[in-house]
């Protein structure tokens, strides 16, 4: 310790030998706290004058890897003993340390809320002579003076008297390993003659001004000698805080408390097709459907009672708000189902049918095709294919033992397969051609359960859940793995693109029987397969959810063609704007590399199935 530091009090002298550590997080008796998730070369600093929940120059610590916050006197000998012990381990390490003095600057007081005048967009920036604090500030400054809110761009100001918290300019006189630097940052966020502010402007400026800082950061690393990432990023937190993973658990628990799309799924499928049948085709069929094991508005409730800021993390913190928009959504769904709002709350999770979408769909049925081989002696059921899956099962866990995934035979479905969680549920009224088996449990275990199983890996269960707006990309690469693995059929085809022309059907006001008739129209498709197909889209009001499958593989053969790696898709279920928050969070330590390979990317022949499809210029040309 510097000399400046022995007069401190008895539990100072403690949180000095604890803050002596490579990771901690301390709170201070008196309020306030400090953390460290790593040695780093640099340590934000932010003292307010008084308890603010709005302070956006605390809002932009807590987000650092490495900060001390606290707000009132009786805590300064607790953070200047952590400040102290970080720049004393610098000096003995004969590294430089920067430290970055955050303050909110005053408000303007002349200001009401019916002034045609707003809070100054300005910054107000002070720094040490030394030349790497130098080099970042200059970095600092042109990097603020890009933001931009509501048309104005942030304003620089450079002065050439420090700001600093109580205490802390001595420490650095003591400490010639230690740089400074000061930032004002604005009030621009608050409604003028209020205490309010405007939330989202808030947040806006925290992680944009948070971004800026860790560029100067990186920048004085590589000033200093320090080895420094190639991406400032890089420099964010690399552990997940308590209260994040603490988000993630309640958000998991809302999750798993529903099953989405059971509650939206007949029980009765199988009747009625055969009740539709007997009346020649004319009765449209009514469904029946579980009873929802939740009260969607007090689900709502609990949902919106996490505090999503504890986060500490901006990517974190957008990654469950979006995840959290996604459960409001279906649980407006599952609360609207069989009524006619349900069709429009399905549009706002699922959206309608892009002119692209249809115009590739219409291309696919008007395809001449022939009808597939009637070998009744071809055919598998539903016993035949969950021995298959768990013998592909069987194979991943030979590799992995964590890939642990139950097979389950259920009546109260409607034919086919449906994956909930680590589970594949069959219908007990499924039969296919057993020349597609492998292709569908490529797309259902290769693809469903194994990015559930690898975003188990990733230290939050929001990876395996899914983040929000996931289905689309994932129907897609299950699509993909069909075809990859040689069994995307004409007939599969034709069945996608007929699913996005009834979608579009029903939404321009198509009835149940309209759609029926258009697809059995010259026998395009067989009755009970036209009706799985209309019942699907009809289900609980009118779901416009089976359009995401073409539109899914359609997207994902645009990344192939654009050179994408599709490595990062494997690693949890992600949407593809997703990509760039993955690889941000695995430059940061955050997320792993897919702990399994789909097994169709592995087999011979794999490779050149891809290269085919990334020169495709159109869906229909695989038939």
């Amino acid at each position: 310790m510097v000399a400046n530091a022995r007069a401190l009090p008895p539990s100072a002298h403690g949180i000095a030998e604890r803050a002596e550590a490579n990771a901690f997080r301390i709170s201070f008796s008196e309020g306030g706290r400090a953390h460290l998730d790593r040695p780093l070369p640099f340590l934000m600093l932010c003292r307010p004058g008084r308890r603010d929940a709005h302070s956006l120059a605390s809002a932009i610590a807590s987000l650092s890897p490495a900060y001390v916050l606290w707000n009132n006197n009786a805590s300064d000998a607790d953070a200047l003993a952590v400040i102290t012990a970080i720049g004393e381990r610098a000096r003995i390490q004969g590294h430089r340390l920067l430290l970055i003095s955050l303050y909110d600057l005053p408000r303007d007081s002349a200001l009401e809320e019916a002034a045609p005048k707003l809070e100054r967009f300005v910054c107000r920036l002070s720094v040490s002579d030394d030349g790497a604090a130098q080099a970042a500030a200059s970095c600092l400054g042109e990097a603020l003076g890009k933001i931009t809110v509501d048309m104005r761009l942030c304003a620089v100001e450079h002065v050439s008297r420090a700001w600093f918290e109580t205490g802390v300019e001595r420490l650095i006189t003591a400490n010639g390993h230690v740089s400074h630097m000061s930032l004002g940052v604005p009030q621009n966020y608050r409604i003028p003659g209020k205490p309010a502010v405007y939330p989202q402007l808030l947040h806006d400026l925290t992680v944009a001004i948070f971004d800026a800082l860790l560029q100067a950061c990186r920048v004085f690393a590589l000033r200093s000698g320090h080895d420094v990432p190639a991406s400032h990023r890089a420099l964010g937190r690399s552990t997940f805080v308590t209260a994040a993973r603490s988000i993630d658990r309640k958000l998991l628990r809302i999750a798993t408390s529903y099953d989405f799309l059971l509650g939206i799924s007949p029980v009765n499928s199988i009747q009625a097709f055969e009740h539709f049948k007997a009346s020649d085709y004319e009765a449209e069929p009514v469904f029946h459907y579980r009873p929802l094991p939740v009260d969607p508005d007090l689900v709502k409730r609990a949902l919106y009672a996490i505090d999503l800021r504890r986060a500490e993390d901006p990517v974190l913190e957008i990654l469950f708000a979006e995840k959290r928009h996604e459960l409001d959504q279906q649980l407006t769904m599952l609360r609207c189902r069989n009524t006619s709002a349900f069709r429009y709350a399905s549009l706002m999770l699922y959206g309608a049918v892009e002119p692209a979408l249809l115009d590739a769909a219409q291309q696919i049925l008007a395809r001449p095709h022939a009808s597939p081989p009637a070998d009744k002696h071809a055919m598998v059921d539903a016993v035949t294919i969950r021995e298959g899956a768990r013998s592909l099962i069987r194979r991943y866990r030979n590799a992995d033992p964590e890939f642990i995934a139950r097979t389950s035979i259920r009546d109260d479905l409607a034919p086919g397969l449906m994956v909930t969680g680590r589970t594949l549920l069959i219908s007990s009224a499924t039969r296919m051609r057993s020349a597609r088996l492998d292709a569908l449990l490529q797309h259902e275990v290769s693809v469903h359960l194994l990015t559930c199983v690898n975003g188990d890996a990733q230290g939050l269960a929001i990876f395996r859940t899914g983040l929000a707006g996931y289905e689309g990309i994932q129907e897609g690469l299950g699509v993909f793995a069909e075809a990859v693995s040689g069994g995307l059929t004409p007939a599969r085809l034709r069945l996608l693109a007929a699913r996005v022309v009834v979608v579009d059907a029903m939404l321009k006001g198509a009835s149940f029987i309209d759609c029926f008739r258009m697809l059995v129209e010259g026998d395009a498709f067989k009755s009970r397969t036209a009706f799985n197909i209309v019942a699907r889209i009809f289900r609980s009001g009118g779901l416009t959810k089976d359009a995401i499958y073409l539109r899914g593989f359609r997207e994902v053969l645009t990344l192939l063609a654009a050179g994408q790696d599709l490595t990062p898709f494997w690693a949890g279920k992600i949407a593809a704007h997703h990509i760039s928050v993955v690889e941000e969070l695995e430059l940061r330590g955050l997320m792993k590399p897919p702990r399994n390979v789909p097994e169709f990317l592995t087999r011979e022949g794999a490779s050149q199935r891809v290269d085919a499809l990334r020169k495709l210029t159109s869906v229909a040309q695989l038939i």
